[in-house]
């Protein structure tokens, strides 16, 4: 699809819909980012293990960003609409109103650990089709849950009167005013519904999960006319021009478009992802193959993927749960003031445990702690505990590769931290390179969004707009490394034993 516009007032809108937040940014044909606009979302914790967000807060948070961002802007020269969102968490809502029937449930959320439990015997089927292990980290179980557990809503799922998508589907489905229910390649491949070598949703996983296949969204490619925003948000019908998962909108922002390349996002959770081409490799050190993303009518490419529950989280627990910082950005500044964090370990397991452990019933821990422990020592062990479980998922994918990763691409707000950026190159032993825009993540779904109305010919086009801001390499021994690694693993264990 080429684009109307003039070649030089071509403008792209990224929709970055994340866990804590909603963001929009307006980018030009050169990837800058003219305006941002954000929102912060509410977070619910109902009950322990639950985690849920207000599907119409979103929504009216991602139209409130946009419109904040497009004001002022002839909205005839936006080329097309990107968008990327929080993956696997889900929801319920009427077909024909477009109301939820109930709050979306959060990846981060637990409460069918017990039921995924009662699923180990069919891990193997699950890891084959899907390249996922069983969890309630992804939507089938928790999409289960809603038809169970909210009145009628199997018999009307049945009857094709309600939609279930993840916030992708959401998003499309209220921009094009309810005409397109559609999903793209990367997120159905984390819902554990869908068959990623053939591509399309797996009857035997459906019925396992008890879904109706009617209820979920038809599969799309990343990059592509995926359908218009109505002219009723923006002034005018706008191009909606990809859609994909946050993790991989990073990958692609990264322009990580070559086997062996790899990169690390620092949100929320943290995620390190390297693209694999068009082979979808199974992991020996309990890592994911997912889907990096489909563009047009190219083949699919694949990923293997490491997930930390709780990254930014933790940061924010020390702000909120525990007062220390009063803000995000103050940990840098408290956990300088200290040369290291004074034998103290915190293990930030508050979600349970991702790759490469998969334990989710393993909880956050504070280990060593003396009467000479500060809060500068807490907020330090918070920053190695990031960068820890990130080194522990660097190793395993060098593993799975047969050889060692030598630089690791970081993005993410965490990234702009020169401590932890230092620290994760001192744990993990090799170079960090950090770009000059970390927001990765709208990056990708602008350059996607980008390609298919036709404003780049191809990836290759792209490398030029990529500079890198600072490259942090290794300052710690080798022995010491192995020695700090021995005290963290141990800790990892009294996590996964706590009681």
């Amino acid at each position: 699809m080429s684009s109307p516009n003039p070649p030089t007032n071509r403008r792209l809108l990224a929709i970055d819909q994340g866990t804590t937040s909603s963001r929009a940014i307006l980018f030009d044909e050169e990837c800058r980012p003219l305006r941002t606009a954000q929102r912060e979302i509410h977070q619910s914790f109902p009950t322990p293990g639950f985690v849920e967000h207000d599907a119409v807060e979103i929504w009216e948070s991602v139209l409130s960003t946009a419109r904040e961002v497009l004001e002022g802007v002839d909205p005839k020269t936006i080329t097309s609409i990107g968008i990327t969102n929080q993956r696997e968490t889900i929801l319920l809502w009427d077909r024909k109103t477009g109301q939820p029937l109930a709050p979306a449930i959060v990846w981060q959320d637990r409460r069918t650990t017990s039921e995924m439990a009662l699923l180990e015997e069919n891990s193997q089927l699950i890891r084959e089709k899907t390249g996922l292990l069983p969890d309630p980290y992804f939507s089938a179980s928790k999409l289960k849950w809603l038809l169970r557990e909210i009145p009628g809503a199997m018999q009307r799922a049945k009857a094709g009167e309600l939609a279930a998508g993840t916030i992708d589907s959401w998003l499309i489905y209220k921009l094009t005013n309810g005409r397109e229910h559609v999903t793209d390649v990367t997120n159905a491949s984390r819902t554990m519904l869908m068959n990623i070598h053939a591509g399309g949703w797996d009857e035997s996983l459906l019925a396992l999960f008890e879904v109706p296949a009617k209820l979920l969204p038809r599969i799309v490619s990343s990059s592509g006319h995926l359908g218009e925003a109505d002219v009723a948000h923006f002034g005018t019908a706008i191009p909606i021009g990809s859609a994909i998962g946050d993790q991989q909108a990073a990958l692609f922002g990264q322009l990580c478009a070559s086997p062996g390349l790899v990169k690390c996002t620092y949100g929320t959770g943290c995620f390190l992802l390297a693209f694999t081409g068009e082979e979808a490799i199974t992991s020996h050190q309990r890592l994911l193959t997912t889907i990096a993303w489909q563009i047009g009518n190219q083949a699919k490419t694949y990923a293997l993927e490491g997930s930390v529950f709780v990254g930014g989280a933790a940061i924010q627990w020390l702000r909120d749960g525990l007062g220390l910082i009063k803000s995000a950005a103050g940990i840098n500044e408290l956990a300088a003031k200290v040369p290291d964090s004074g034998g103290v370990i915190l293990v930030p397991a508050m979600a349970g445990m991702g790759a490469p452990f998969w334990d989710p019933s393993a909880r956050g821990t504070i280990h060593g702690i003396t009467r000479g422990t500060t809060s500068a020592h807490i907020a330090r062990a918070t920053l190695d505990g990031i960068a820890w479980q990130v080194a522990d998922l660097v190793q395993a994918m060098g593993k799975d590769a047969g050889r060692k990763i030598s630089t690791l691409r970081v993005d993410g707000g965490a990234a702009a931290s020169d401590l932890l950026m230092q620290t994760q190159a001192d744990v993990s032993g090799i170079d960090v390179e950090r770009p000059q825009n970390v927001e990765s993540t709208a990056l990708g779904a602008a350059m996607l969004a980008g390609l298919a109305a036709g404003v780049w010919g191809g990836v290759e086009d792209l490398a030029p707009l990529r500079t890198i801001n600072k490259t942090f390499r290794p300052e710690l021994s080798t022995p010491e490394r192995k020695a700090r690694q021995k005290m963290w693993r141990k800790a990892v264990k009294r996590s996964q034993n706590w009681v």
